[in-house]
């Protein structure tokens, strides 16, 4: 065994190492007689009076002396049957065939978190985590671990949570909050960044408090930190779908100005995500989007501050998206064509930008379907004309 497992060995041994019973044990002797095979004659009876022959003895061999078991240093005399199952134990670990866990118990104030990690520190809070803050202090402590590295040179740190940024935060919460008993909980494993990314990445799936926009962003820094830019090859390694990831990738371009308009980051859901990132395609509407976008941060922060409800997010959305006609658009509709037979409006286009033209078909109006297909051919016309038509 290996000096450094003879280490380990002893240091386990110490732990829970029993006084030897030096006591003899007591020896037992059965007098009760075998029973006789069948088909063989009772011996005779003993004459009364007569000598009786002693039974020959048979030679014993004597049993070969097993040499005492060596005892790990300092530690005494050990029982060969827990030295045993150890040494097997270690033998186990050595082949790979158990993998040893390490588990500390850490000063959460000692544990940085990864710069990696895909969740936003800053944006945890007592309300966020207070369903796992109540868990740990209805469980007396924090039952699961986090995943952290070891990291050097760095004087004000140890490690770093990989995964488990909640768990770090409720108990840094805790100890400042008048549970000062409580510790991090934390298995140290050996991850290049890489490996980092896609185990935090895996734990964050799961995590419904975990936003599309700040798992957008994460995959961006990681794109270009550890895949070269290679989307493909990316979206290997993590086992997504090239299309959603590529998506995920386009909702990370979204600027901190216009994310400033929702009441929250989590607000920033990947379908309308994607839907407002391709508007912010077009140059002419990122202006008027981000004019929007300031005039709606003031009116969360002064909901805020006043405590009346914040604006929710799907109003949000609509007014960023329609920021682009909304100051330039006239009373009426762009364009508007009747029916030959009534002259009153048949057809009407209401809207026609990036992501589309919506027409507007009017009831009673008297018009046939060859009417209507012909009016509405008439509107494509004049908005190709006006620089607006569909894009082919």
């Amino acid at each position: 065994m290996a000096r450094k497992q003879s280490d380990y060995l002893a240091a386990l041994l110490a732990e829970d190492e029993e006084t030897p019973d030096t006591t003899p044990a007591p020896v037992v002797i059965d007098n009760t007689p075998a029973p006789r095979p069948s088909g063989v004659a009772d011996e005779p009876a003993p004459v009364p009076g007569a000598q009786a022959k002693p039974a020959p003895t048979p030679p014993v061999s004597p049993a070969p002396a097993s040499p005492p078991r060596p005892a790990a240093p300092g530690l005494g005399p050990l029982r060969g049957t827990t030295l045993l199952n150890r040494e097997s134990a270690l033998a186990r670990v050595a082949s790979g065939e158990v993998r040893q866990v390490t588990q500390l118990l850490l000063d959460p104030a000692r544990v940085r978190v990864w710069a990696g990690n895909a969740r936003s520190y800053a944006h945890l809070s007592e309300e966020s985590c207070r369903e796992l803050i109540d868990s740990i202090i209805a469980e007396g402590g924090q039952k699961v671990p986090a995943v952290v590295r070891r990291i050097e040179n760095d004087p004000a740190y140890d490690y770093e949570v990989i995964a488990g940024t909640r768990r770090h935060w409720s108990i840094a919460w805790l100890r400042a909050n008048s549970y000062p008993q409580f510790q991090f909980l934390a298995q140290v494993a050996q991850l290049d960044d890489e490996a980092a990314f896609r185990l935090a990445d895996l734990e964050n799936r799961a995590r419904k408090d975990v936003s599309d926009l700040e798992r957008a962003r994460n995959y961006a820094l990681a794109l270009k930190d550890h895949y070269g830019n290679h989307l493909t090859r990316m979206a290997e390694r993590l086992k997504l779908s090239k299309g959603w990831l590529s998506k995920m990738l386009r909702v990370a371009t979204i600027p901190d100005a216009i994310v400033a308009a929702f009441a929250s980051p989590a607000d920033v859901q990947l379908k309308p995500g994607y839907a407002l990132a391709q508007a912010l395609d077009d140059k002419n509407a990122q202006v008027a989007i981000l004019k929007e976008a300031r005039q709606l941060a003031r009116e969360q922060d002064a909901a805020r501050s006043t405590g009346r409800p914040t604006v929710p997010s799907p109003e949000v959305l609509k007014r960023l998206l329609a920021a682009p006609t909304a100051g330039n658009s006239p009373s009426g509709p762009l364009f508007s064509w009747d029916a030959p037979m009534s002259g009153r409006r048949a057809v009407s286009v209401l809207s026609a930008g990036r992501q589309g033209v919506t027409i507007k078909l009017h009831n009673g109006t008297g018009a046939t379907t060859e009417d209507l297909i012909e009016g509405v051919r008439a509107a494509l016309d004049a908005l190709e004309a006006q620089g607006k038509g569909m894009q082919r």
